[in-house]
């Protein structure tokens, strides 16, 4: 008997790439006239905190509901359209060292998969592009090439990420066993559960707690919350030279 074969599974925000892929699906809407300035400002925020502290719950839902209501009644070739604007500030964020991993699950003989939140659209783009083995994205119902704003079949987050990737395991006859996931959030441990070998990626707080509680791979590449903290170090080490150097100038004052 042929023996098991795995697959390798990776979500894409601050797993594959730095920050949301959904800031530059946001941006090209903007451009598109689909989106306020002001809508754009709050999902610009909502990147920074997202890669300093993960997803949420609230943060997820929200944006669900708000695409919902944008793409209702729309054409799907209007965001096709998008595609090339997305992709130009996608790409530049794209961790190398993860698409090595990829490709060496590749190499291997293991199939490599995309599975996100975001868009089954958006998600199957990235898989061509990067020659990604295929995609697991959120759908939505598409009546005539009109975007109802329902959805068209459960919900890439959390447990849902988990019965997706089992019913792709199911059709395409993948070991889980054997197979790979890789992801930054603890939202997505149903879907590292789901495999014999999880890794996490630029973990969120409790994701690493897991992982070190269970003995998990982790791999760190972002480097924004490092900044920021070194920022706010080296902004404090100015104050207090500051403080210094006023106090010394009022005692030679006086």
């Amino acid at each position: 008997m042929p023996e098991p074969r795995g697959a390798a599974f990776f979500d894409l925000d601050k797993t594959l790439m730095a920050g949301s892929s959904g800031l530059h699906w946001a941006r090209a809407a903007r451009s598109a006239g689909l989106l306020s300035r002001r809508q754009m400002a709050r999902y610009g925020w909502q990147n920074v905190k997202f890669r300093l502290q993960g997803s949420t719950d609230k943060a997820t839902d929200q944006v669900k509901l708000e695409v919902a209501d944008m793409i209702r009644g729309r054409r799907v070739v209007d965001f096709q359209r998008m595609t090339p604007k997305v992709l130009a500030g996608v790409l530049p964020r794209l961790y190398p060292q993860m698409l090595d991993t990829a490709y060496a699950h590749q190499d291997a003989g293991r199939p490599v998969y995309i599975v996100t939140a975001a868009s089954q659209e958006m998600a199957e783009m990235m898989a061509h592009v990067l020659a990604f083995d295929g995609a697991i994205g959120a759908r939505s119902e598409i009546v005539d090439g009109v975007y109802t704003g329902r959805a068209g079949g459960p919900f890439t987050y959390r447990e849902g990420k988990a019965i997706e990737l089992r019913r792709l395991a199911a059709e395409e006859g993948y070991d889980l066993a054997t197979s790979y996931a890789y992801s930054d959030s603890e939202s997505d441990l149903p879907m590292l559960r789901a495999v014999g070998h999880p890794v996490a990626v630029n973990p969120d707080t409790e994701l690493l707690r897991v992982a070190r509680e269970q003995g998990w791979d982790v791999m760190r590449f972002d480097r924004l919350g490092r900044r920021l903290r070194a920022g706010v170090a080296l902004g404090l080490v100015g104050l207090v030279g500051t403080a210094g150097r006023s106090v010394a100038a009022r005692r030679v004052v006086r």
